[in-house]
């Protein structure tokens, strides 16, 4: 009661402000004479007197500078006496102001004596386009308002039948009137309404606190989304794997077939069991599986995609704008609109959506990378705004995610010296560092990248970040690990790698037993990798590498014990191994492979949060940065369905970590998922099989069966037809020589499309 009695004064004067305002004039007697009867103290309403005499002075200078034209003078009243959330939001306002910019820009042809000057009204007209480029854009679409954008375009609009009405008396005196009305209300409520401006800080309040329920909600609902992502894509790529390992499977069964090795009906019956969960089981006993390539072909032609709805193209953007903003705004506008740019990437549509999307940065040069200035938006990654740098990390990790964006950085010869700097010089396991390391991990799948990070002495800074992998995120441990063994697969990466040995050798074994068991094939292959050196192998043999080994066999599951068993087998050979063909003189291949998925973790983590009012992502794109036309078709690359990849080629190159927590699962081919979920066993196999040219026969097949056990698919291959058998289109199923599979004279380099090649 005592906090009512001291604020007692200021509510009895809440109370009459508003009986003034609504015109109580009755009420208001009333209330007077009660409060006067029971001593409460009431403030003097001469203060609404006043106010409402301000308004009125506003109002006339207001309309004054309309009847004289005085344009300048008439807007800097405007947004001083109209509130920013009137002139956005209302659209009353928004007609008003578009009417008004109209009135000002002919002013001069109506009421000029003779002809107008020039001078002035072409700066008249020019402030009028400004307008229509700027704020006025947002009626473009009104069909009211389309009419007049053509306006500063028409020499002589008093002669247009279109604009003829603009230079009546009466078209004036109309907007005069629609403009006194509005005055009269607007500022009438700005100066008096008090109690309703309390009303609308304390209900901004209670939708403050609900946005930030909703925030946090949200927040948590994405936390569940991601991780129910991560458990489908994996549970897809194992289903996908398994698929693949059973056409290869079906193609052998049926070679065997015509070389009298075992029965149709044992065909029949695997099949049947193969095809248990696709088809009915009468279905599958009906069909003739005997017929060569019928198996195979159906169990591909499973994996067709559903075909994809039309997907709309996203409107064109101003990128001139854009990457002036970018270099020359504030911190928040930057990462408002790199987070902005990246969602467009990461949220578009696999397919033409994202392709066209991809082409439109590119071809407007959106990160500068062709760019010599001295201000340039890679620069970017020197901000002093942490959240700056760490959308810009994401962005570039974006791009990375897919070849033609890898394309494109690669052509800046000093972004990759900028990355290796940045991820030096970034906290530990911050996001700006993963994001770095992602891009940097991906950029290994180019070769010319690849070996300059291999001259830049990348490979120890891994070693020593692996040593300590417990204040390391699965993000950070799973990438490092992954772009380790990209550049242990180089001959140049292996003798870096023997220059500190010991320690490569120590932090490998350490990581065999990591609890995160998606680096285990990472780890095998680096491990394998460098066994190839003479001097690491004594290292290894002297520390133990062996037993330690050993020890894992024991644990692991089925597949990593025969890759154990067989680098153990590197381990103990001979020093014929020793004369190791250098790649590094060879030529940079021409294409990359299908690595196009966009990752969950791109979009992880947040920090960047809108306040009330503020524009996000497409809604900033669109608003601000409209443009015309500056999408660029996108050149499709010629495919080659079942390309030999020759065991010549100078990388058979890993998984990128994050391609199984793809955000998007949509096959765009059906094999081409395949690219996107190697294994590192079926890369090692073909990048070291000219070591292994000088095994016996007959360790072929165990190397087959400890790294060759998930089959490598072709590069692009493309169903082109549902019976791919027939006519000029090359087959996706493998051809067998006569005397059979089992007779090759090497491993296969690439799956079942090598098995073309016949034995001699």
């Amino acid at each position: 009661m005592g906090d009512v009695l001291a604020y007692e004064a200021e509510l009895l004067g809440l109370v009459r402000e508003y009986l003034d305002f609504a015109e109580f004039e009755e009420t208001v007697k009333i209330f007077v004479k009660e409060c006067k009867i029971k001593g409460k103290p009431l403030p003097k309403s001469a203060g609404v007197s006043l106010r409402d005499s301000k308004a009125l002075t506003i109002q006339k200078d207001l309309l004054t500078a309309f009847e004289n034209g005085e344009q300048k003078v008439f807007f800097r009243l405007w947004k001083g006496h109209i509130s920013s959330s009137v002139r956005y939001s209302e659209p009353v306002a928004q007609k008003l102001e578009f009417y008004l910019h109209i009135h000002f820009a002919t002013y001069l042809l109506k009421h000029s004596v003779g002809k107008p000057d020039k001078a002035e009204l072409e700066e008249r007209i020019s402030h009028f386009k400004t307008y229509l480029e700027t704020k006025g854009a947002a009626l473009s679409q009104t069909t009211e308002f389309l009419p007049f954008y053509a306006l500063p375009f028409v020499p002589n609009p008093m002669v247009h039948p279109s604009f003829k009405e603009l230079f009546q008396d009466s078209w004036t005196s109309d907007l005069r009137t629609r403009l006194e009305k509005f005055l009269s209300v607007t500022l009438k409520a700005k100066n008096t309404l008090k109690i309703i401006k309390l009303f609308y800080f304390l209900f901004i309040n209670l939708l403050t606190e609900m946005l930030q329920q909703l925030h946090e909600q949200l927040v948590e609902s994405e936390r569940r989304t991601m991780t129910y992502l991560k458990r489908f894509n994996k549970m897809q790529a194992d289903y996908h794997n398994l698929i693949g390992v059973t056409a290869e499977l079906v193609d052998s069964l049926e070679a065997t077939v015509n070389g009298k090795m075992i029965t149709p009906e044992y065909l029949q019956s695997v099949c049947v069991r193969l095809f248990s969960n696709q088809m009915r089981q009468s279905v599958a006993h009906s069909i003739d599986f005997t017929r060569p390539g019928t198996a195979s072909t159906m169990l591909r032609a499973s994996l067709a995609p559903v075909k994809m709805q039309d997907v709309p193209l996203l409107p064109s953007l101003d990128y001139e704008k854009l990457k002036k903003d970018l270099i020359m705004g504030n911190d928040r506008l930057k990462a408002f609109l790199l987070q902005a740019l990246r969602w467009r990437l990461t949220t578009s549509y696999p397919g033409e959506q994202r392709d066209t999307v991809l082409q439109a940065y590119i071809s407007n040069d959106l990160l500068d990378c062709h760019s010599n200035c001295q201000r340039s938006v890679l620069k970017l990654l020197h901000s002093k705004s942490e959240v700056v740098r760490q959308y810009m990390a994401r962005l570039i990790n974006a791009f990375a995610s897919l070849g033609e964006g890898r394309l494109y950085l690669s052509q800046n010869p000093k972004l990759l010296r900028i990355l290796e700097e940045r991820l030096k010089a970034e906290d530990k396991d911050s996001l700006t560092r993963e994001n770095v390391l992602g891009a940097l991990q991906k950029f290994s799948l180019r070769r010319a990248l690849q070996s300059a990070m291999i001259r830049d002495g990348l490979i120890f800074w891994l070693v020593d970040v692996l040593t300590d992998t417990d204040c390391l995120s699965d993000y950070t441990l799973e990438y490092s690990v992954a772009l380790l063994m990209n550049l242990c697969l180089r001959s140049a990466g292996k003798k870096m790698c023997a220059k500190i040995a010991n320690r490569v050798l120590k932090v490998l074994s350490d990581l065999l037993g990591h609890e995160n068991h998606e680096i285990q094939p990472y780890v095998n292959g680096a491990l394998y990798s460098i066994l190839a050196i003479p001097s690491v192998r004594e290292e290894a043999r002297a520390m133990g590498m062996e037993e330690i080994l050993r020890c894992f066999i024991k644990e692991g599951n089925a597949e990593m014990i025969r890759q154990i068993e067989f680098i153990i087998k590197q381990l103990n050979s001979e020093p014929l191994n020793d004369s190791i063909v250098s790649d590094d003189e060879e030529e940079e291949e021409d294409e990359e492979e299908d690595h196009d998925t966009m990752e969950a973790d791109l979009d992880k983590d947040e920090v960047l949060q809108p306040q009330l009012g503020e524009l996000t992502g497409e809604k900033l794109l669109t608003t601000e940065y409209l443009g015309i036309m500056t999408h660029t078709p996108k050149t499709k690359k010629k495919l080659f369905p079942g390309v030999h990849q020759s065991i010549d080629e100078p990388l058979q190159r890993p998984v990128t970590p994050g391609y199984h927590r793809t955000v998007y699962p949509i096959l765009s081919r059906c094999h081409s998922v395949y690219c996107k979920f190697h294994l590192v066993a079926d890369l090692i196999c073909v990048r070291f099989s000219l070591c292994l040219l000088t095994l016996p026969v007959s360790s072929y097949s165990e190397f087959s069966s400890a790294f060759i056990s998930k089959p490598k698919i072709p590069r692009t291959p493309e169903v082109q037809s549902a019976s791919p058998r027939k006519g000029k289109i090359p087959t996706i199923a493998p051809q067998f020589s006569q005397s059979g599979p089992q007779q090759m004279s090497r491993p296969s380099s690439s799956g079942s499309s090598t098995r073309s090649r016949q034995s001699k």
